[in-house]
């Protein structure tokens, strides 16, 4: 993989530490972004079955002329498809759309506590990977409860818990407890879907170091050891999401960005999703 982070995952298989994501991005773009994306130096393409765009991901995947092999490749089981024998049908569509023969990481997308279905869902993630159609699994939007839940009736911890993280949701909290599991944080909306960038304080840090608001926000979450996957379906957005390894954050920007917490959620509550 390029220059980058990379980061061992619990299970031993490494992960880049920077991605691209999918979300919002339009079918008929996924092929064009995730081709651009590999181009400029990414190496993790963020997916899922709910964005609609799989295909796009896997075409985007094969114009890019990379082998398999240099590349991570992340979906997700949507909370429709919860349950044992519907997550394991669920594997076999999403790899039959991105036209692989294993994706690198599969996620359980929402906890879902109301249907239930969590534990199951995660028996047949544990299947899959141990049939080879995934090497490593894990989930996103769960809490302590349910990442509890799920661990005391497998015994498997998931390499990954994909999370909303942003300057006004640090989440430091489930972040200490991934730490003492050894599991992986990885922010989505990194970028608080881009409602926190006029903020003065992201505007100072930025015109001292000849940066964006967003760029800053990017080497935030690195430096702090996050997985990150920011979206964009522009080349340019996405080479400057990219530029963060040539610059770092002061001790003080550090300690100006905490100052962002608000607590405040963006997407949904996962405690009643679903």
């Amino acid at each position: 993989m390029t220059d980058q982070p990379i980061l061992t995952l619990n299970d031993g298989h490494k992960m880049p530490q920077l991605g691209f994501g999918l979300w919002q991005v339009p079918a008929d773009q996924a092929a064009r972004v995730t081709e651009e994306a590999f181009g400029i130096g990414y190496r993790l393409a963020d997916g899922a079955a709910i964005y609609g765009n799989e295909e796009g991901q896997g075409a985007g995947l094969r114009a890019s002329g990379l082998a398999r092999d240099q590349v991570f490749v992340t979906t997700k089981v949507w909370n429709g498809a919860q349950g044992y024998d519907s997550t394991l049908a669920a594997v076999d569509e999403s790899l039959g759309r991105l036209g692989t023969d294993y994706a690198d990481l599969i996620l359980i997308h929402w906890p879902c506590p109301a249907q239930g279905k969590a534990v199951d869902t995660w028996r047949a993630l544990i299947r899959a990977r141990d049939e080879g159609k995934v090497r490593s699994i894990g989930v996103s939007n769960f809490r302590a409860e349910d990442l509890d839940r799920i661990v005391d009736a497998t015994g498997v911890l998931p390499v990954v818990n994909q999370i909303e993280l942003h300057p006004r949701l640090p989440q430091r909290d489930l972040r200490a407890l991934h730490d003492r599991m050894g599991i992986v944080t990885q922010s989505w909306s990194p970028l608080g879907q881009g409602r926190i960038l006029d903020a003065p304080e992201l505007g100072q840090i930025a015109a001292r170091l000849g940066r964006t608001p967003a760029q800053v926000i990017l080497r935030w979450h690195i430096a702090q050891g996050l997985a990150v996957i920011p979206r964009s379906t522009r080349k340019a957005g996405l080479a400057e999401n990219f530029a963060l390894f040539d610059f770092d954050l002061s001790a003080e920007d550090m300690a100006l960005i905490a100052t962002l917490d608000t607590g405040t959620r963006i997407g949904p509550d996962p405690a009643t999703l679903g």
